[in-house]
C-alpha cells in the first residue's frame, strides 16, 4: 500500500511497516503524531525505543520512507517487535548486502547458509603470483555464498531467489534474526 493508505490505516488503529523492518509505525491519537516503535536493542529490558516521528534525528532518511508503495500491516507474523520475523524481497536483500549485512532465504534447506558481499578479492596463480581482482563495473566485490561446505565466490541468484519474498537477515552464526 502507498504511504497515504498506510497513514489512513494508522489513523484507524493499524500498525504499519515496510519489508525488512522489525519495528513499526502507528498513530498516537493523544499526541496527534506518528510513533516509531524501533527494533529491540541490546538492553536489560529487551525492548526497543518508541520515538515521536517529530523527534527523529535522521529527518531525510525517515521521510524517504513516505515515498514507498510497499507498506504493509505489521502483525505477529511479519514484525520482530510483535514476535514475528521480518521478510523482504530480493531488491531489499541486495540493498542490505551493499550495507554490509548478511541475508538468507527462509526457504533454503540448510541451516547456517547465507550470502554476503565479499570485498578485497584476490587469488594466487599457479606460479605463486597474488592477483587482486578489479572489475570495471563492480570494482573488487562479489556476492559470496557461505554454507556448510565453505564459501562459494560469485554466487548467482536463481529466478526463484530473485522473485522470492522470504529473504531474512542472518547473523554471524548463520541463524536467522531481525535487523
Amino acid at each position: 500500500m502507498t504511504f497515504k493508505e498506510a497513514f489512513e490505516a494508522m489513523k484507524h488503529g493499524a500498525k504499519v511497516k515496510l519489508p525488512g523492518w522489525n519495528g513499526y509505525w502507528c498513530w498516537d491519537d493523544k499526541k496527534q503524531t506518528i510513533m516509531i516503535h524501533c527494533r529491540p536493542k541490546d538492553s536489560d529490558a529487551g525492548q526497543g525505543e518508541v520515538l515521536d516521528i517529530r523527534e527523529t534525528q535522521r529527518v531525510e532518511y525517515t521521510f524517504m520512507h513516505t515515498q514507498r508503495d510497499d507498506w504493509t500491516i505489521a502483525d505477529e507474523e511479519n514484525c520482530g517487535v510483535l514476535g514475528g520475523q521480518s521478510t523482504f524481497g530480493f531488491g531489499d536483500a541486495i540493498r542490505y548486502l551493499k550495507r554490509g549485512l548478511k541475508v538468507a532465504r527462509k526457504g533454503w534447506n540448510g541451516k547456517k547458509q547465507y550470502i554476503q558481499l565479499a570485498t578485497g578479492i584476490s587469488y594466487k596463480t599457479a606460479d605463486g603470483e597474488i592477483v587482486n581482482c578489479e572489475h570495471d563495473a563492480i570494482g573488487n566485490m562479489a556476492i559470496s555464498f557461505v554454507g556448510t561446505s565453505g564459501v562459494q565466490m560469485g554466487w548467482l541468484a536463481s529466478q526463484a531467489d530473485m522473485l522470492a519474498e522470504d529473504w531474512v537477515f542472518a547473523n554471524c552464526a548463520g541463524t536467522m534474526k531481525g535487523e
